[in-house]
């Protein structure tokens, strides 16, 4: 590529053949200038570059090694129009062959410059010239060359650029991968973490870090010749910044970030960390499993923070209800508040946990107990057991919000004119319901069998059972029998009969299992797997295993 320097387009006009005639009274008018001469333009093309810097004729081939070689120039200006003019930008490398030294960006644009040949001839001057003249030294010839349809421009800011450590574990693996260098990757170790992220040492090339940001005060009158370095081990990304022109960032401390001073266990140690005070904490109830011995006595120490914050009138409110009862559902819980309470127990979060823990496990799953009661050693509480049945014919979806609002509204509107009161939904009477999903605590089922079932003294056990409470396992089964019966009747508008339950009750000849209700086999999809389905490839070893184990039973060991 030809190295020229481009200018304006300009038309240089010649001086006029006819002298203005001095003026006088009797002058007649001048004549009309004369039009300047045209000049055919040569349909030679070029093509400029702007270099950022000084360039003398013996540093050509330096500047157009930063710029990428001759290649990569032609390839930019070939590029500059159509689909591949994202490819058309020219990069300038200040430091080439260095991975992170980022380059200088520039954009190809289309111009109509006129490139210039200006010629300048001196001519001696004699000895009989006056000393001081006119100051012509020679004439200038100008002659137009061609035209530049485009121009490689570096208007756009230079990124940040930082240097890392070379020596660091990271840089060579990245140096080793540039050259392909096999051992050098297989070398590649992580060191270990030192924690020591600023170092004192007089280095003349270490960064300068102010010593108010290292809290060490002012050392403007120091006099000391070492200087902090940092030792993040931190390698630049691929870009700093996006932005083209400069703007005053503004930069502010976070204000989130608070300094504390941490004790390294091993060392004893004092070391100063940041920590992000706005981080969330979690409001959650206590969470324990059956397995666990012992149960909560106090909240955690970030929900006990909150209460000062809670509101007293709900608070003392929750409290008097875990006392009269000390396990309740979310759905029972929420029922003994007005529609305004419950959303300032939902959106407080902390109030429910101030005065209960949940159980992840066990028959008292998804419950509310109150702070201090173990269920567990309690033969009452087997009242307060929760049971669940799903309906696998009621749909998994996630409405949208307005969904959810409207359907809200429709069911408030129809639970006005039905007359059935909503806040008795956890209750369960065995002629009404209220919702798709079962889910009942055994103290809120008043349907007269199933009461009867639940009261009988013969059907509590000695101690508890993580499965079955503090029931048998004969005696829940038979009142998960009928409640599921009746429940899955009132879907199907049909309000089960006592006759019917008791049937369901007598067990198969010969045993004491009670007969196989009819189940509806879960097909394998994305809505079924929250309901028990398994993949395919699972339910064939699933069968695969329980033939295996039949034939085991039918033909003994010889």
């Amino acid at each position: 590529m030809e190295q020229s320097e481009a200018g304006p387009s300009r038309h240089h006009g010649g001086s006029s053949s006819a002298a203005a005639p001095t003026s006088s009274s009797h002058s007649e008018s001048s004549p009309a200038p004369s039009r300047a001469p045209e000049r055919p333009l040569p349909v030679t093309h070029f093509h400029s570059i702007e270099y950022p810097g000084y360039v003398r004729p013996t540093s050509v081939s330096l500047a157009i090694e930063r710029l990428g070689g001759q290649h990569a120039i032609e390839n930019a200006f070939r590029r500059a129009s159509g689909r591949d003019k994202v490819e058309s930008l020219l990069e300038l490398r200040l430091r080439p062959g260095n991975p992170y030294a980022h380059p200088i960006p520039g954009e190809i644009v289309p111009t109509n410059n006129i490139l210039l040949k200006v010629v300048k001839r001196r001519r001696k001057k004699k000895d009989g010239d006056a000393a001081g003249g006119d100051g012509a030294v020679g004439e200038y010839t100008i002659e137009a060359v061609g035209s530049i349809p485009k121009t490689a421009r570096f208007r756009s800011m230079a990124d940040i650029q930082y240097q890392p450590d070379m020596s660091d574990p990271v840089a060579r693996l990245r140096k080793a991968m540039d050259t392909m260098d096999v051992d050098g990757i297989l070398r590649y170790h992580i060191p270990p973490e030192k924690e020591d992220y600023s170092i004192t040492e007089a280095d003349a090339l270490a960064m300068d870090i102010d010593p108010q940001l290292l809290g060490e005060g002012d050392a403007a009158g120091s006099s000391t010749t070492t200087k902090t370095r940092s030792n993040l081990r931190l390698f630049t990304p691929p870009l700093f910044s996006r932005q083209v022109v400069p703007q005053n960032y503004n930069y502010k401390a976070n204000p989130a970030s608070i300094e504390t001073i941490v004790v390294d266990e091993e060392t004893g140690e004092e070391k100063k960390r940041l920590i992000n005070r706005m981080r969330w904490k979690g409001y959650g109830p206590i969470a324990i499993s059956y397995a666990d011995k012992g149960v909560p006595e106090k909240p955690s120490a970030a929900v006990e923070e909150q209460r000062g914050q809670a509101d007293k009138k709900i608070l003392k409110r929750l409290e008097e209800l875990f006392e009269e009862r000390p396990i309740w559902t979310r759905a029972a819980i929420f029922n003994q508040f007005s529609p305004m309470e419950v959303r300032d127990i939902i959106n407080s979060k902390y109030l429910l946990p101030l005065v209960s823990y949940v159980f992840e496990d066990g028959p008292w799953r998804d419950t509310y107990v109150r702070m201090g009661y173990d269920p567990r050693q309690d033969p009452e509480a087997r009242f307060f057991q929760r049971l669940y049945f799903r309906n696998i014919n009621h749909p998994i979806s996630r409405p949208s919000v307005v969904s959810r609002r409207q359907e809200q509204r429709n069911e408030s509107a129809q639970a006005r004119f039905s007359g059935i009161d909503d806040r008795r939904s956890h209750i369960f009477d065995g002629t009404t319901v209220t919702s798709e999903t079962a889910a009942f605590q055994l103290c809120d089922i008043t349907d007269p069998m199933l009461k009867e079932m639940i009261e009988d003294e013969d059907a509590v056990r000695e101690t508890c059972n993580e499965r079955d409470g503090w029931y048998t396992t004969h005696a829940l089964e038979r009142i998960k029998t009928v409640l599921r019966h009746k429940f899955f009747s009132l879907l199907l508008g049909h309000v089960a009969t006592r006759e019917e339950c008791e049937r369901l009750l007598v067990p198969e000849e010969g045993t004491e299992k009670l007969p196989q209700r009819h189940r509806h086999r879960l097909k394998f999809g994305k809505h079924n797997m929250a309901k028990g389905a398994l993949p395919p490839e699972d339910a064939a070893a699933h069968r695969l295993m329980t033939t295996l184990e039949q034939q085991r039973k039918t033909f003994p060991p010889r």
